[in-house]
């Protein structure tokens, strides 16, 4: 029996790195994983498709399905959830993890990239997580999970370092601190229907694909598997109890014992 048996989990941007690593664990543990991205198929401009999630989740003796989505799009959320559930149901579980990240001083930020960093880290996982309520409300229970970063947190300063006066994160801190506003709001507003809300972060930079890209795992990276099992326990945990987490991982993970100094 898996912590995840008879479950349906949707995990966005799982063609790759943390997405892709949560949906092989929550499958391992039972569940039925809806996985999305962009990438379909193997591209070489890209490491990682759904195609290859999916096929080594049903090799390991997992359950899956793929849908293409472009999650920068309200009408490609609908069309994605709509596919979901007719294919294996509405999730029980909720894991919004896609993402899109480009760093630089905000004074020449592009209007454009910022509107599109805002809807992919805010405004998409807010409109997933109305889709996924009716279903989990009408359960009376549900996981929902946010994949943030340590980026929203407020620097410290003045003084300010170096890094937080030039490395470009200002965009990219300020969409991780809204969405971690946001968990906290849907926590509260949903803690009545047994609805748990929860963000995790990593620690440190995880030596993904993604971060590679952006040359934010060159040093003091993370083990993927910290945030692996921290998802893992937020996506399963009483939601009575453990919701609300704004949770950075290696703090997390020795709060409830399973990492120790």
């Amino acid at each position: 029996m898996g912590a995840c048996d008879g479950k349906v989990a949707l995990v966005t941007g799982s063609s790759r790195g943390l997405g892709k690593a949560i949906a092989q664990r929550l499958a391992a543990e039972g569940a039925t994983v809806a996985l999305t991205a962009r990438t379909l198929e193997p591209d070489a401009r890209y490491e990682g498709s759904l195609s290859q999630t999916l096929d080594e989740i049903v090799e390991a003796g997992g359950r899956a399905i793929a849908v293409q989505a472009d999650l920068s799009s309200s009408e490609e959320r609908e069309r994605l959830f709509a596919e979901v559930v007719e294919a294996v149901g509405a999730p029980d579980i909720l894991v919004n993890n896609a993402a899109v990240t480009f760093l630089r001083p905000l004074d020449g930020f592009p209007e454009k990239r910022v509107k599109l960093m805002l809807e992919m880290h805010v405004v998409g996982p807010l409109h997933l997580s109305q889709l996924a309520i009716p279903a989990m409300r009408e359960r009376g229970r549900g996981w929902i999970l946010n994949l943030t970063s340590v980026g929203g947190d407020l620097p410290g300063g003045p003084p300010f370092d170096e890094f937080d006066s030039s490395a470009g994160f200002g965009v990219y801190g300020t969409a991780k601190a809204a969405l971690n506003r946001l968990t906290k709001s849907l926590a509260a507003e949903l803690y009545a229907d047994g609805i748990a809300v929860n963000a995790a972060a990593p620690s440190n930079p995880v030596a993904t694909p993604g971060a590679g890209t952006l040359d934010l795992a060159k040093t003091d990276t993370e083990d993927i598997s910290l945030i692996v099992e921290t998802a893992l326990t937020l996506c399963t945990g009483d939601p009575a109890i453990l919701t609300g987490r704004i949770a950075h991982t290696s703090e997390f993970l020795r709060d409830i014992g399973w990492l120790r100094d």
